[in-house]
């Protein structure tokens, strides 16, 4: 499968290369290719680096992994009409740095990040999953515990959200929770709250929640 990823970061390289290692075709949309030469090198020929616009037109499946504070701008770089009938797995959160450690949120409580991209995207299939873990745990989940852990799933249309949940079963995940329509990423956007100061406390990011009933 195609799958575009935009964001060229950490977490973007961390989804690529788990992606790599099962075969898919990956194209990271990045506006500095430069800065990925010498890691591109390394990843073989199912990696190609391209423009934003590139990506998205030729993915088949889209992940969004730049920073929340950057997210409307750099998918409106890959050209509203590259969206069009795609799932777009939101991975971003609404993390506001401006102050220092521990970040805020730039929104919440009556609205989300991923809910201002579906509107801003309204031909894209925004699915929000992935946020509410370290990026080495997103598509290696038996990394830790086993792969006994809980990610979330929240949208609009159940039919992607399907998709994505059997695309992430292909990975490892077992338990996955779907909260509802996209306004329950609010919800998992806000856990970041947490996440950061379990990150604090434990020293370490290799380490995720499990819904127990």
């Amino acid at each position: 499968m195609n799958i575009g990823i935009l964001g060229s970061g950490t977490v973007g390289k961390a989804l690529a290369t788990a992606l790599i290692n099962k075969g898919h075709h990956v194209l990271i949309g990045t506006r500095d290719p430069n800065k990925l030469t010498e890691w591109a090198a390394e990843q073989g020929e199912l990696l190609q680096i391209a423009s934003p616009t590139t990506a998205a037109r030729h993915a088949e499946l889209l992940f969004h992994a730049t920073a929340g504070t950057a997210a409307l701008q750099a998918l409106e770089a890959a050209g509203y009409e590259n969206f069009k009938g795609k799932v777009l797995i939101d991975i971003s959160n609404p993390l506001d740095f401006s102050q220092g450690f521990p970040p805020t949120l730039f929104v919440k409580d009556e609205d989300s990040l991923a809910e201002q991209i579906q509107r801003a995207f309204p031909e894209a299939k925004v699915v929000k999953s992935l946020n509410t873990l370290s990026a080495d745990l997103m598509l290696n989940p038996t990394l830790l515990n086993g792969g006994d852990h809980t990610i979330f799933l929240s949208g609009n249309d159940q039919d992607a959200k399907d998709q994505v949940r059997a695309f992430l079963q292909g990975f490892g995940w077992r338990d996955m929770i779907d909260l509802g329509d996209l306004s329950t990423a609010r919800g998992t956007e806000m856990f970041l709250a947490l996440w950061v100061r379990l990150y604090g406390s434990l020293g370490k990011a290799q380490f995720n929640i499990k819904i127990v009933q």
